[in-house]
């Protein structure tokens, strides 16, 4: 190959020696120095190379045309010594001996063989975006070289990065040689042409490409995202006949590459995601318009939520940007933002390990046999809530067990090209007819939407999205016609890669399979609230109440926007209840728990069936004695108030005489056993006696005096019985129950009983006289005395009086008091 007379050449002797010597290194070349498509074809005849080069690309666009590029420079066809591999396409044959490859295949490469075997280098291309893919590689890749494979060749190459870092990174005991390049890009003319925030994007582009028209040369237009791309190509074309092209991933190859191409004799306007940033050579540019933004995923552990957001992008992504419009000659770059906010821009973006979802990651860290991806040579460490969060989510999925150890079933989702997610659907559903519809599912959800308009206007039910893949005459508003064959495409390589066949699929199949791959956003619609969803995790979301998804009653999430206060679903399909039932039997936990149920005025046992914040019922179930019978008895009790036990006079005056007792002879005795005590510790005082109830009859059946009397000493309840005697018998014999449940206690009897007796009625060993309340023949009272025999002495003779008015039948005594 003859020289280019690109600026890298002028640095491939220092590039060889790094590789000859320590044998890792890292280049800095600036945008149009030509490092890419040069250095791999220049270190094909170095000493040490006797097999194959791998360059790494962080897009599946950047590798086909970083190839293609170099196969023309050596005036070959792309597939003999320079072929590409990427997820869907592979290009190489026995003669290739560079393979540019996507990143995460030289991942599943070095997991499948760490040896690596036939490979004698690897370059790692655009390493400044940071892709989590690219971290990973180059942490397993070192690994290899310091402990099997020391020949292994690593290059780290970049425009703008931290070279220093990273020369440490790959050093081993030493920092790797640092290899520094300048670019070949022309002065640049950088105009500001700020957006108000308020202001649509599509008119703005439109204004920012009139002036580029102005200008010589094609124009590349920086966009974030498909949506944006298809508003602005058709404002563009409201205004111009000029040819209008995208670019952007979802393409067909054969479009992608009419967008890098120059078209002899006309201008064109290439609107494009930044798949066109870096290693992509677009043709012809002579002016960029950025609208400043980019789309990126983002992972926010506290919601569970991992989402593309769109932010403004870095310095550095626009100084990248910006230099397209410097490679053939003076360029312009016109950028929709102030000065002024772009000095308040971040020089890098952040690097994707600390941004997004860390399930794959830490999937590939258990296989390669660290604990955690934190045990890596990453230049970034990984938030640990992300790792926690990851692990959680493989332990549902079956990848990871308790100990959090890899299961065999977490090995077969890593032979999958997908996210861990989308990998468990696959491979738990990849024998039988579900092997298809978890194919297109995955398809799908990796992909972007192929249904176009803004999100929150598109329908929430994958079954739309299913049926216009798997059925080709199916047509929707807004339907993307190009991202549907890829789809399509990348469904039926899938069921390929599983052994699967096509079949026929129902809406029901939707849901069930999607739930391995989302078992932690099953969802139940709450109770009268149409639209809105409780999730297995415990997170609310919700609907629009028209949506024909609100009136299910059981959902799969695969998508979610907002946040916890306000979490939209974007993505979902319904599922049977039963369905989940069946699949998630294992999961699914039981609740016992014994209540009182007032209606019934006893004791109930009830079986809550839940799986994780979802409630799938509750059965009545015969009570069953145990600790948790007691328990809830001892609750009836206290609840009530003590009512519910089987309260007698007799056992009423055994507590009211134990507290006189205690009261006044606190020497002898102590117990307490009122009202307050028993509710404060009856589960000590009445637990004991309720073993084997199971009832409201169990409780009526208590033998209450022996649990108040089992509360007390036996000295103290005979102190009791002599201090505060039961009954109190008169001289004629006549034996009266003594009532202790006034302020002083009393004996209640008729005169004539009395007749004969002097002495007052005490207790407390004579120290407390007790009233003595009297009688008439009708058992009314007639008088109230705490002295007996000055009673008779006394105010008896009017008492007499009035009663042998009443009762002349009966013995009316002048003298009642002498013993007859």
């Amino acid at each position: 190959m003859r020289d280019t007379g690109l600026p890298i050449e002028d640095v491939i002797d220092d590039v060889r020696q790094a590789m000859n010597g320590a044998g890792v290194g890292v280049l800095t070349a600036e945008p149009g120095a030509g490092k890419t498509t040069v250095v791999p074809l220049r270190l094909l005849d170095e000493p040490w190379q006797d097999g194959t080069i791998l360059v790494l690309e962080p897009r599946r666009v950047a590798a086909r045309a970083v190839a293609r590029r170099m196969a023309q420079s050596l005036g070959e066809d792309v597939g003999q010594t320079v072929g590409w591999r990427t997820r869907d396409d592979t290009k190489v044959s026995s003669t290739t001996r560079i393979e540019v490859i996507t990143e995460g295949i030289l991942t599943n490469r070095i997991q499948r063989d760490p040896n690596l075997p036939g490979v004698a280098a690897v370059l790692f291309d655009e390493f400044h975006e940071r892709s989590i893919h690219a971290d990973l590689g180059l942490a397993l890749a070192l690994e290899v070289r310091e402990s099997i494979r020391p020949d292994l060749r690593i290059l780290v190459m970049s425009a703008t990065i931290d070279s220093q870092a990273v020369a440490e990174l790959i050093g081993n005991g030493a920092p790797a040689p640092i290899i520094e390049c300048a670019g070949r890009t022309f002065p640049i003319d950088v105009r500001w042409r700020p957006r108000k925030a308020r202001d649509k994007l599509e008119p703005a582009v439109w204004g920012a490409v009139a002036e580029a028209l102005t200008e010589p040369g094609d124009v590349l237009v920086f966009l974030p995202g498909v949506g944006e791309i298809k508003r602005s190509i058709s404002e563009i074309q409201r205004h111009t006949d000029t040819t209008v092209l995208a670019l952007y991933g979802a393409l067909r190859p054969e479009e992608q590459d009419a967008a890098l191409r120059s078209i002899p004799g006309e201008r064109r306007v290439v609107v494009a995601t930044d798949v066109a940033e870096t290693s992509l050579t677009v043709d012809g540019i002579g002016t960029v318009v950025d609208a400043g933004l980019s789309r990126r995923p983002r992972y926010d552990p506290a919601s569970g939520l991992s989402k593309l957001v769109t932010l403004n992008h870095s310095k550095a992504s626009a100084d990248q940007r910006a230099g397209r419009a410097g490679r053939l000659g003076p360029g312009v770059a016109i950028r929709l933002w102030s000065k002024m906010e772009h000095a308040g821009r971040p020089a890098h973006d952040a690097p994707e390990i600390q941004q997004i979802d860390l399930a794959g990651l830490v999937l590939e860290s258990l296989a390669w046999g660290v604990s955690s991806p934190d045990k890596l040579r990453l230049l970034d460490a990984p938030p640990s809530a992300a790792v926690d969060e990851a692990f959680e989510i493989l332990q549902l999925l079956g990848a990871v067990d308790n100990d959090r150890r890899i299961t065999s079933e977490g090995r077969s989702m890593l032979a999958l090209p997908l996210h861990p997610r989308l990998a468990a659907m696959v491979s738990s559903l990849r024998d039988g007819p579900m092997g298809w519809p978890a194919a297109v599912l995955a398809s799908l959800l990796e992909e972007r939407d192929v249904i176009g308009g803004r999100p929150s206007e598109r329908p929430v039910d994958l079954w739309t999205r299913v049926q216009l893949i798997v059925d080709e005459t199916h047509r929707v508003p807004d339907a993307q016609i190009a991202t549907i064959r890829h789809v399509r495409r990348r469904a039926h390589q899938l069921l390929r890669r599983i052994g699967g066949n096509e079949s026929v699929i129902s809406t029901d199949d939707i849901g069930r399979s999607l739930s391995f791959a989302y078992p932690d956003r099953v969802g139940q619609k709450r109770a009268g609230q149409g639209g809105r969803f409780r999730l297995r995790n415990g997170m609310g979301a919700e609907v629009d109440r028209a949506d024909p998804l609100a009136h299910e009653d059981m959902v799969v999430v695969a998508e979610l926007a907002g946040d916890r206060q306000k979490t939209r679903i974007r993505l979902a399909a319904g599922i049977d209840p039963i369905d989940v039932e069946l699949g998630f039997t294992v999961d699914m936990t039981e609740r016992e728990f014994v209540h009182w149920d007032n209606d019934r005025d006893d004791l109930v046992r009830r079986v809550e069936r839940r799986l994780g914040a979802l409630d799938f019922g509750t059965n009545s179930e015969p009570v069953e004695p145990g600790p948790a019978t007691v328990e809830a008895l001892v609750d009836r009790i206290v609840e009530s108030k003590l009512a519910v036990l089987p309260w007698t006079d007799k056992i009423r005056s055994f507590q009211q005489r134990a507290a006189l007792g205690r009261e006044h002879r606190p020497e002898m005795v102590t117990a307490q056993i009122g009202d307050e005590h028993l509710i404060a510790n009856a589960q000590e005082i009445f637990g004991p006696w309720l073993t084997g109830a199971v009832r409201r009859r169990d409780i009526e059946k208590l033998d209450l005096l022996a649990i108040l009397r089992g509360s007390m000493e036996w000295s103290e309840v005979e102190a009791v019985e002599r201090l505060a005697p039961t009954h109190f018998t008169f001289d004629r014999g006549r034996r009266v129950a003594i009532d202790y449940s006034g302020e002083m206690p009393k004996v209640s009897v008729r005169a004539q009983d009395a007749y004969g007796t002097t002495r007052t009625p005490a207790i407390l060993d004579g120290a407390m006289p007790i009233a003595v309340e009297l009688l008439s023949p009708a058992n009314r009272p007639i008088q109230i005395t705490n002295d007996l025999g000055a009673f008779w002495t006394g105010s008896w003779a009017e008492v007499r009086k009035d009663m042998a008015g009443r009762y002349p039948k009966h013995d009316w005594p002048e003298h009642p008091g002498q013993s007859s």
